[in-house]
C-alpha cells in the first residue's frame, strides 16, 4: 500500500505543487509532497499557476520549491513525474527509485504534461486540466 508520494517537475513551482495539492486533496490519507530535477529553491508557486489554481479551488500558499535530492526520492513510495525525460533525470540522483518512478498521467494518455512556465493563461487553464484528469486517475488507484 502507498504511503507516500513525491510529485516532481523541474522548477516545482506550477506543476508539480499542483498535481501535490490536486492528489492531496483527492486523497487525504496519502502523505504527498513535491520536488523539482532543477529547483528553484524556496521560491513560492508561480504566479499564474496560483491565480489559476484557486479559481479551481486549489490554494497553493505557503508552497516553497525544493530540490529533488536522493534521500527526497527514497523516502517517496511512488514518484510522479510530468515528462518522460523526468525518470531518466529522478533516475541519475537516485537510481534505487527508478521501479518506483511513473507518469503523471499514466491512467489518461501516457504522454508528458509540458510545462506551463511563462507561457500563456490559457497554457496554464490547459495544464491544470490535464493535471486534474491525471491525479484523479491516480486517486481512484491510490484510495484505501
Amino acid at each position: 500500500m502507498f504511503k507516500s508520494v513525491l510529485v516532481v517537475c523541474v522548477g516545482n513551482i506550477c506543476r508539480s505543487p499542483l498535481g501535490e495539492r490536486l492528489l492531496q486533496d483527492k486523497v487525504p490519507e496519502l502523505n504527498v509532497t513535491s520536488a523539482g530535477i532543477g529547483a528553484l529553491v524556496g521560491k513560492p508557486a508561480d504566479a499564474t499557476a496560483t491565480e489559476v489554481a484557486a479559481e479551481n479551488s486549489v490554494s497553493l500558499d505557503g508552497h516553497s520549491a525544493r530540490q529533488a535530492s536522493p534521500e527526497l526520492l527514497a523516502s517517496a513510495d511512488l514518484i510522479l513525474v510530468m515528462e518522460t525525460g523526468h525518470k531518466a533525470a529522478v533516475s541519475r540522483i537516485a537510481p534505487e527509485v527508478s521501479g518506483r518512478v511513473m507518469l503523471a498521467d499514466h491512467w489518461t494518455g501516457g504522454g508528458d504534461i509540458a510545462d506551463p512556465y511563462k507561457k500563456s493563461r490559457e497554457f496554464h487553464e490547459h495544464v491544470y486540466k490535464q493535471l486534474d484528469a491525471a491525479m484523479t486517475g491516480w486517486a481512484l488507484r491510490l484510495k484505501k
